[in-house]
């Protein structure tokens, strides 16, 4: 099972880390050390051409000497070419002294004066870079002095040669000659035996600096060295402390940790087992170290889990930490188990494995939390029943199942009688003690497997599963009678209470929770209203029938409205509250029902039953017919008051009547009304609930001139996510914001984030049930555009509302007025 891993990649650079002063060490006393050595090589060739200079001198001399004595063209070429010599040397010199300097022609200079071509590089770098310096200032000072000599020497060579080819060279000038060659001689072996001298001195001062720069490189070199090395024995100092602490720190922790901790090497015999593992297993270290894994970590889980020794293997070649995932059973060497998770990872040593760590944690108080945790979340604390959550998943349970008939099973809704009365004159802890008592009662005379809950207060569910009705009755009043046996001694009082029970069976037209919730609830209710201390049994035929007939009778009545006309329409001003730039009269149109007796009756009594069977396309056919009628008739007058917009409703159904498009065009047509006069409302949830039909409609109408508002905007706050689809031109915020807006902040943050949003996207806003001036005040501080509630102005029939005469100044009276509050008027047109 060992496992050679690759070294570590981050080696290398350790190592050049801790290395690189020595190797800078190395490369700076190379450099140094080259450094001299070129130096060294230039001033020897220095050296070199002082000695040819000085020799080329010599031998001009000589052989001119000879060429004024004999005459001889042989001795006057040798004297041409040793004074070649000195001359290039000259000339190269002269080259670098030029601006820029003449490095090509100093080269060839130095060529000609017989030096080397290796050493002229060097040369020319010596005379370019240190010609200011004394080293080599000096010797060139003294140089110079030889060039006038060499000048003088040349001159007098070609005197010689001229008159010598011109056979006018008689004895006595030959002599005279001679001794002049001899002078320059005497004069020029001083200047060269100084330039040499210079030289020398300048070569041994160069030297000398050399070795001391040399030798101070080196014992800083040295000094470098023993400093880094001080360092790094300091830091390893340092290390070995740290690993140390850690080491001790590690031991201390995992000897206080509550987990228990196994190491092992790679064959999976344990190396290591801290206090915690020892107590774990129940074993000493000592009796567990070199064991085998397998032999000390025994679980008693089911088969299918993976055993010790293949978890292990799992651990030592997994790339990363291998947790268990279940909880296993530890069997102790004393023969008892405890709950344990496992998590596991390999142990590296410079990329080398060398074992793995396990870690076992007692999840003992972890099982004891979840179970608790478990049980308080589905049982009342108060009597250690099943709670409402509960009570409700068991039954959802039994609804979903297929059920047997007269055998489906029952539910009894449970309400104590009296109980506030037991809470307000003996205390919420004399309640708590019936409610106790109480339990106990229900609970005795239960089967077993029904349910018992508190849904909350003082009311109780009982679920009789596989139960029919019969029983469940008699169930029902045996538990009624006992409660209203019992009694519980409170101090010096007898308490006592009764029940109203509802029972309900669960027939297969009761398949929802909530459906079964609803009728319990008002079965027990039926129980309360007809005496208390009752049992009440839910019949639907009962309930269906009585439902039925009253939405069958607002149906008749509807349609008897129509034939006969009893519908009407009430106009409710809608006031800007703004400096607006579209002017004119802004009304909503409201419906109402007048019933046989001439009483109004508001549209909440028969709308629901209306939307339900399906009557509201033709009551919103009426109200569009007679709306367009009468403002076709004040469209031909001359009097009244001039609407600019007619707001009119539109319920969700005819959003969803295609046909409706087709009877307003119509209609439009027929009566000759300015489309752009009226606008009509929808709300938010039918617009959403008619998306595609409702987005249509609004585009076709606002074609013909048509404008749109969506109303009750935020009531159920689902819009926002569908109002950049919807493309109307008015935001109505819901009354239920509105209202309350001065004193709430909340619904004033509600308004001024539609209001905002409205604005955002184009569109002005209106609110709704503006019932005070304070709420009107309020709504202009916000920005709201329009308004519409008493505080404006209240609902009117909408003939009369056209023939009144026109304000004068343009505001409603309301805003100029404090009316006194008045009740919401319930308001919906069609």
């Amino acid at each position: 099972m060992d496992v050679l891993r690759p070294r570590d990649k981050s080696a290398l650079p350790l190592t050049l880390r801790h290395t690189w002063p020595f190797m800078l060490v190395v490369v700076l006393q190379a450099a140094l050390a080259g450094g001299s050595i070129y130096v060294l090589s230039t001033v020897r060739a220095f050296v070199a051409g002082e000695s040819l200079w000085t020799k080329g001198q010599k031998d001009a001399i000589y052989h001119l000497d000879g060429y004024a004595a004999s005459g001889e063209p042989r001795a006057y070429q040798d004297f041409l070419g040793a004074l070649a010599i000195p001359l290039g040397d000259r000339a190269g010199r002269l080259a670098l002294e030029q601006l820029p300097p003449d490095v090509e022609g100093a080269r060839r200079g130095f060529l000609q004066g017989g030096n080397h071509h290796d050493d002229i590089d060097s040369l020319i770098w010596l005379l370019r870079h240190f010609r200011e310096w004394d080293i080599v200032r000096e010797p060139v000072e003294q140089w110079l002095v030889g060039d006038e000599y060499l000048r003088q020497l040349q001159v007098l060579g070609q005197e010689i040669h001229a008159r010598t080819q011109a056979d006018a060279a008689a004895p006595e000038v030959r002599r005279a000659w001679r001794e002049r060659i001899n002078g320059i001689n005497a004069a020029v072996t001083p200047a060269a035996r100084m330039f040499s001298d210079k030289l020398g001195e300048s070569s041994r001062r160069i030297v000398t600096l050399l070795m001391w720069a040399n030798l101070g490189s080196a014992a800083l070199l040295i000094l470098i060295t023993l400093v880094h090395n001080h360092q790094l024995l300091t830091q390893r100092q340092r290390v070995e402390d740290v690993l140390s602490a850690e080491r001790e720190r590690a031991h201390t922790t995992l000897t206080a940790i509550g987990d228990g901790v196994i190491t092992t090497d790679t064959q999976g015999l344990v190396v290591y087992v801290n206090p915690a593992a020892e107590l774990l297993l129940a074993r000493a270290s000592a009796h567990i170290r070199g064991q085998p894994l397998a032999s000390v970590l025994q679980f008693g889980d089911d088969a299918q889990l993976p055993g010790t020794g293949e978890f292990l293997e799992r651990v030592l070649y997994g790339a990363a930490s291998q947790r268990d995932g279940h909880t296993r059973n530890l069997r102790r060497h004393d023969g008892s188990a405890i709950p344990v998770k496992v998590v596991g990872s390999p142990i590296h040593n410079q990329g080398v494995l060398t074992g793995a760590v396990l870690v076992l944690h007692d999840v003992t108080r972890e099982q004891h939390y979840v179970e608790q945790l478990s049980w308080q979340a589905s049982h009342d604390a108060l009597t250690g029943l099943v709670n409402r959550r509960e009570f409700e998943r068991r039954l959802e349970e039994l609804l979903s199942r297929p059920r047997v008939v007269a055998h489906e099973g029952a539910l009894l809704y449970v309400d104590l009688d009296q109980f506030k009365i037991i809470n307000d004159t003996c205390g919420h802890q004399a309640g708590d003690e019936m409610l106790r008592e109480v339990c106990r009662m229900l609970q005795s005379h239960l089967r077993e497997g029904d349910t018992l809950a508190r849904l909350g207060g003082d009311e109780f569910g009982i679920l009789l599963k596989d139960c029919p009705i019969g029983p469940a009755a008699r169930i029902a009043e045996q538990l009624r009678q006992s409660a209203q046996d019992l009694r519980v001694t409170w101090g010096e009082r007898q308490l006592s209470t009764g029940l109203s029970l509802g029972l309900v069976q669960l027939t297969p037209e009761l398949n929802t929770l909530q459906e079964v919730l609803r009728v319990a609830d008002m079965a027990c209710y039926r129980a309360k209203e007809s005496g208390r201390n009752k049992v009440f049994v839910y019949q639907s035929a009962d309930t269906e029938m009585s439902r039925r007939e009253g939405d069958m009778d607002w149906v008749r009545r509807i349609r008897l409205a129509l034939e006969q006309d009893r519908f009407c329409l009430y106009a409710q001003e809608i006031a800007p509250l703004q400096a607006l730039h579209e002017g004119g009269l802004h009304v909503e149109l409201l419906l109402r029902l007048r019933d046989e007796d001439g009483q109004l009756v508001p549209p909440g009594s028969f709308i629901p039953a209306a939307e339900h069977y399906g009557m509201m396309p033709a009551i919103d056919r009426w109200v569009v017919q007679h709306a367009l009628a009468l403002l076709a008739r004040q469209q031909r007058g001359a009097g009244g008051r001039r609407i600019t917009t007619c707001a009119i409703n539109l319920s969700g159904t005819s959003l969803g009547d295609d046909s409706l498009l087709d009877f307003v065009r119509a209609q439009l047509a027929h009566q000759r009304v300015d489309p752009q006069r009226l606008c009509f409302e929808i709300t938010e949830t039918s617009a959403i609930a008619h998306l595609p039909n409702a987005v249509r409609m609004i585009k076709e109408l606002r074609l013909l001139g048509c404008r749109f508002s969506l109303d009750d905007f935020g009531a159920g706050m689902s819009s926002f996510s569908y109002l950049k689809h919807l493309p109307v031109d008015y935001l109505k915020i819901d009354g239920s914001f509105v209202k309350d807006l001065p004193g709430d902040p909340t619904n004033r943050a509600m308004v001024e984030v539609i209001n905002h949003i409205g604005h955002v996207m184009g569109k002005h806003t209106i609110a709704e049930f503006a019932e005070s001036p304070a709420t009107v005040d309020a709504l202009r501080a916000i920005g709201v555009d329009y308004a519409q509630g008493y505080a404006i102005a209240r609902p009117v029939p909408f003939e009369q509302f056209l023939d009144a005469e026109p304000l004068r100044g343009g505001a409603p009276a309301a805003l100029l007025a404090t009316p006194s509050p008045a009740p919401l008027e319930p308001r919906l047109a069609g």
